[in-house]
Formats: structure tokens, C-alpha cells, sequence
């Protein structure tokens, strides 16, 4: 745990966001920070990702760690300032079970490491800090990944009526809830934002991907803001021949890498576009905010 690391103030090029809902000095190295109130049915729901100029979200090949694109510690800074503001944070599984593969250690678990920021995740009222998890197939033994040994976050799950069945035959992990959203092995994602909401009392839920889970979140129009990182680097959408594959990629290498949106995309007449709500800098990294302009 970080107890309090230095970082650059963010120069603010424009902002025409909320004001923090308090006054605390955590805020300094940002500015103010603050979201309108979520509807009753569903959460208000905002990602965070890096890309590359070129829009690439990962060196990698299926699965994006953006780590390797950001080389900015106030991007990891300002990941612990989203998650502070969010009652819980959402992944898709594949998002764990990569970079387990590439870290080890049983994996991680999504908190936040600055200590004001989680000083100031307890001023703003929010309970402890929870992981939620989405897979259609739940096929995973969960004492391989730490996150769900419960002393570090809450963890929940979110699965298909197949998925819910496989992690109840194996009897493990009581503390880790089981939200069924969905048959076979496709979630029903607005299911389950409803469910989050109007039962399990989470207001403001931050999307951290990956790519895939994001995409599909987006085409179901449950995004309502993205925070976006464009980091000054070219990278390229295909893999050049000198690039090694993970251990999980050498059966199927992959050819491209991938973008911050990885499911079925949009066509002219169903497009979102996105308001650009505000901007800051520091050096050549730009961190901007969108959000979602309401359908016409």
C-alpha cells in the first residue's frame, strides 16, 4: 500500500463537471470532481481506460493491461480517485484471469492504494470497497485468485443460470455473492444493473473493462461517462512478427491487438456520440472525461 505518493498537479485545460461533493484536500493534485445523481433503476455507471494515440489499448494481444501504454503514475493516481467515488468496481473475468497469468501471486485485487483517497472514500460515505465480476460461464476454481478470499475487498459475481449452478457444485466461498442475470451462458447486463441498483443499493459503479465487457456495456447503453487517457505513444493496431505470444496466446496467436471496444460496434443511425465534459494534461498525457449525449 502506498501511504501517500507524490504526484503532479493536473493542469486543467478546460472542466465543465460537477463540483466534488466535499471539501477535502485529496482533491488538490485534480480539482474538483463530482457526478449527477443516478436514476432509480440503475446505477450511474463510468469507465476508465489508456490508449495509445492510435487508439490501441494493450501491447498485448486479447486481453488489454494498459500499464505498459500508460507509464504515468498520476493515470494510477487518478484510477484510485475514480474508484474512491464508485460503490463498487466492475470487470469482466477475463480481466483477472490475464493478468493473474502475467502477475501471479494469485492474482490481484482492484482497490485503491493511496491512502487520502481512501480516507476520502470513507468521507463520502461509501462501504467497503467491492469487486463485481462478470461471466456468462462462471468456469474458474475461485481459491486460485485472491480477490475472493474476502480480507481485502467484497467480491460478487455476476452469472448466467448455467454459471450460478458450476460455482454452487463446488461449495466454496460462501462470502462471495452469486447474482443470476441471464440463461445459458450469456449475462443479461441491464438485468443486472437493475439488480445492482434497486438491490444491492450501488449508486455509482465504475467500469474498468476490459474492452469486451465495455463494449458490450456500451451497445446496451449503460455507459454514462468515460474517463480516457490518451497516452503519447504509436503502437499500432496489428502485432508485428517480432512480438512473443503470452503462454495463453502460442496455441492461437493473436494478429491485433486490442481497442477499448471489443464487442459488435455501431452503425451510422444508432452511433453514440459523447459530450467532452472536461480536459487536463500533465506533460504530452491528456486525461479527458465524455459523456453520453442522450439519444435524438
Amino acid at each position: 500500500m502506498r501511504l501517500n505518493k507524490v504526484v503532479q498537479n493536473f493542469e486543467i485545460l478546460f472542466d465543465r463537471g460537477e463540483p466534488s461533493p466535499a471539501d477535502d484536500p485529496a482533491y488538490a493534485p485534480y480539482g474538483q470532481l463530482g457526478f449527477p445523481r443516478p436514476a432509480a433503476d440503475r446505477p450511474w455507471i463510468y469507465s476508465n481506460f489508456v490508449q495509445s494515440l492510435d487508439g490501441v489499448a494493450s501491447f498485448k494481444g486479447r486481453y488489454a493491461t494498459g500499464a505498459d501504454i500508460s507509464q504515468s503514475p498520476e493515470d494510477r493516481w487518478l484510477m484510485d480517485l475514480l474508484r474512491a467515488h464508485a460503490d463498487a468496481v466492475l470487470l469482466g473475468i477475463n480481466t483477472l484471469l490475464e493478468e493473474t497469468s502475467l502477475h501471479g501471486d494469485r492474482g490481484p485485487a482492484y482497490t485503491i492504494e493511496e491512502l487520502p483517497l481512501q480516507q476520502l472514500r470513507r468521507k463520502l460515505g461509501r462501504k467497503r470497497e467491492t469487486n463485481i465480476f462478470v461471466t456468462g460461464a462462471a468456469q474458474l476454481q475461485l481459491d486460485r485468485y485472491r480477490v475472493f478470499d474476502g480480507d481485502l475487498v467484497d467480491t460478487m459475481i455476476i452469472t448466467t443460470t448455467a454459471g450460478a449452478s458450476r460455482l454452487a457444485q463446488k461449495k466454496t466461498h460462501p462470502n462471495v455473492k452469486v447474482m443470476v442475470a441471464g440463461e445459458g451462458n450469456i449475462v443479461d447486463l441491464p438485468r443486472a444493473m437493475r439488480v445492482l441498483r434497486q438491490e444491492h443499493g450501488i449508486e455509482y459503479l465504475l467500469c474498468e473493462g476490459g474492452p469486451t465487457l465495455y463494449g458490450y456495456m456500451s451497445r446496451a447503453g449503460l455507459i454514462d461517462e468515460k474517463f480516457l487517457t490518451i497516452s503519447p505513444v504509436e503502437i499500432g493496431l496489428l502485432i508485428p512478427p517480432e512480438q512473443e505470444p503470452s503462454e495463453a496466446e502460442k496455441k492461437n496467436p493473436p494478429k491485433e491487438r486490442p481497442t477499448t471496444f471489443m464487442a459488435p460496434g455501431f452503425i451510422k443511425e444508432n452511433a453514440p456520440w459523447w459530450q467532452w465534459i472536461s480536459c487536463r494534461r500533465i506533460g504530452d498525457h491528456q486525461f479527458n472525461r465524455y459523456r453520453r449525449k442522450a439519444s435524438a
